[in-house]
C-alpha cells in the first residue's frame, strides 16, 4: 500500500456494503439499525473539498441519480467497465472494456456466447442469476450470485474457448438465499478480461491530472482490493480487512465508511 503525504483531492468509494447498508440505504447499518454516520462523513468530505467518485458494480443508470444525490463528481459502473466523468446529462462516458474489441456491446457478446448458461449448468446449485438485478439492462457484464471458486470458473471458461471472459468476486451478500446449496452467498460479475475498478480509477486520475498520492479509496470486496495499487491510501472494510492492505475500519457499511473517512481526514 502506498501512503499519501499530499493533500487528498478525491475519494473513490464503493457503494453496496461500503456507503450503504441493508436495503441499499444510506441510513441503515449492515445489520439494519438506523444511522446517519455515512451522511455525516460525506458532509465532512465535501467541507474538506475532497471530490467523491462512486465505484460500483451497479449499472450506469442506477448510479447516475445516486451520484447526483450524494454530490459525487463522477462514477464508475459495472465494476470498472464504464467511467462517467461527471453527473450531468452531457458528462462524457468512457468505455473501459479491457481487452475486448468485438463488434457487439460486451453484454450482448456475453449473452450470445452461452457463457452464462455454461456456468449455471456446470455450477448448478452453487451459482444462479442475481435476480432481479441481473434483468436490468447492462452494457458490459453479467451479474450472478452463489459461492464458487473464481479460479475454477475461469478455468472452465478457458477450457470452453471463452477465455476472453473472467469471473470477479464483488463481495458477500447479507440476505439469505436458502435454495442455494452453499454456506454463504456472494455477488459475482462475468466481465471481459481486463475490466477492473482499478483500471477505471487510474484513467480518471489521468484525465484529471492527479497523482496516485492525491487519491484515497474505500471498499469492502475482493474487487476493491486492486484499488490499493493505484491510490495513496486505501481502506478495506468488513470481512476482508484482516490481512488486507489496511484495516482501519473493520465494519462494513455506513459505520465503517464513516470510520474510514474520519481516519483519512485526520491525516491531512
Amino acid at each position: 500500500m502506498m501512503v499519501s503525504t499530499r493533500r487528498p483531492r478525491v475519494l473513490y468509494a464503493d457503494v453496496d456494503g461500503t456507503l450503504v447498508g441493508v436495503g441499499g440505504s444510506l441510513f441503515a447499518t449492515a445489520d439494519g439499525a438506523p444511522t446517519a454516520a455515512a451522511a455525516e462523513a460525506l458532509a465532512a468530505l465535501h467541507r474538506a473539498g475532497v471530490s467523491l467518485v462512486l465505484v460500483s458494480g451497479r449499472t450506469r443508470g442506477r448510479l447516475a441519480e445516486v451520484a447526483r444525490v450524494l454530490g459525487a463528481a463522477a462514477y464508475v459502473a459495472e465494476l470498472g467497465a464504464l467511467l462517467v466523468d461527471g453527473v450531468g446529462p452531457d458528462a462524457p462516458v468512457l468505455r473501459c472494456f479491457g481487452a475486448y474489441r468485438g463488434p457487439l456491446p460486451p453484454a450482448e457478446a456475453i449473452a450470445r456466447s452461452g457463457a452464462g448458461a455454461l456456468l449455471l449448468e456446470r455450477f448448478r446449485g452453487r451459482l444462479e442469476l442475481h435476480d432481479p438485478w441481473s434483468r436490468e439492462p447492462r452494457e458490459a457484464t453479467l451479474l450472478l450470485r452463489g459461492l464458487v471458486d473464481p479460479a475454477e470458473v475461469n478455468r472452465t471458461l478457458e477450457a470452453a474457448g471463452l477465455g476472453w471472459l473472467e469471473l470477479l468476486d464483488n463481495g458477500r451478500l447479507r440476505r439469505p438465499f436458502p435454495h442455494l446449496e452453499v454456506p454463504e452467498v456472494r455477488a459475482y460479475h462475468l466481465v471481459p478480461r481486463g475490466v477492473r475498478k482499478a483500471a477505471a480509477v487510474r484513467l480518471h486520475l489521468e484525465r484529471r491530472g492527479w497523482s496516485a498520492e492525491e487519491a484515497w479509496a474505500v471498499g469492502d470486496a475482493p474487487s476493491d482490493l486492486e484499488l490499493a495499487g493505484v491510490v495513496g491510501r486505501f481502506v478495506l472494510l468488513g470481512e476482508a480487512a484482516p490481512g488486507g492492505p489496511s484495516s482501519a475500519a473493520p465494519r462494513p457499511g455506513p459505520e465503517g465508511f464513516a470510520q474510514a473517512v474520519e481516519a483519512l481526514l485526520a491525516t491531512t
